[in-house]
């Protein structure tokens, strides 16, 4: 099977990225079998989304009936419906309120990038930086989920709050991973 990218780098950049990924969300999937569905049912919603964005990558990756605008399109708005459900309307209490609102804040800060650097028409405008901005976000977001978790005792459901919040940035990073590649292709 044919592959779009040829740089050992990127392929390695996307193989890590659908690795871990698979590796998170099959985690997070024994995590609601193994807490029951009545408690974990909102993950599971979440890794519907984050299925379809490890498919999408694999499909862009092996060039399989998915253009790179559609990949782009599909991928945000899976991206962007787990940052609305998880970060905003369905937030995790925290032990402070400044780290809710921080979280909150850079939530809707990821939401708005979305929207603006890949649901406007001229999509392929948009620089190395957007990208890469869109990932730090995401990976600030994880990070003050993580402090958040460490302060609160730990118990069995520790170790699955960590791969959770972990998942999402994995998958940004994948995504941004693609869109530089095609983006140094197309110049």
């Amino acid at each position: 099977m044919k592959t779009r990218f040829k740089k050992g780098t990127k392929v390695f950049d996307i193989v890590i990225t659908t690795v871990g990924g698979m590796f998170s969300v099959a985690m997070m999937l024994y995590g609601v079998f193994h807490f029951g569905l009545e408690e974990t049912w909102p993950e599971l919603v979440l890794n519907l989304f984050y299925i379809a964005c490890l498919v999408m990558i694999w499909m862009y990756f092996f060039n399989y009936r998915i253009t790179t605008q559609q990949f782009n399109y599909w991928c945000s708005i899976s991206v962007g419906m787990t940052v609305l459900l998880r970060d905003i309307l369905f937030p995790p209490s925290l032990p402070h309120y400044a780290l809710h609102l921080g979280c909150l804040t850079l939530s809707v800060l990821m939401l708005c990038t979305l929207t603006y650097f890949y649901a406007r028409k001229n999509w392929k405008s948009y620089t190395k930086g957007n990208l890469w901005a869109i990932c730090i976000i995401d990976i600030l977001i994880a990070a003050l989920y993580n402090v958040a978790i460490y302060m609160i005792p730990t118990d069995e459901y520790t170790n699955y709050m960590l791969t959770e919040i972990w998942i999402r940035p994995t998958i940004t990073y994948g995504l941004v991973a693609c869109f530089l590649t095609e983006k140094a292709k197309k110049e």
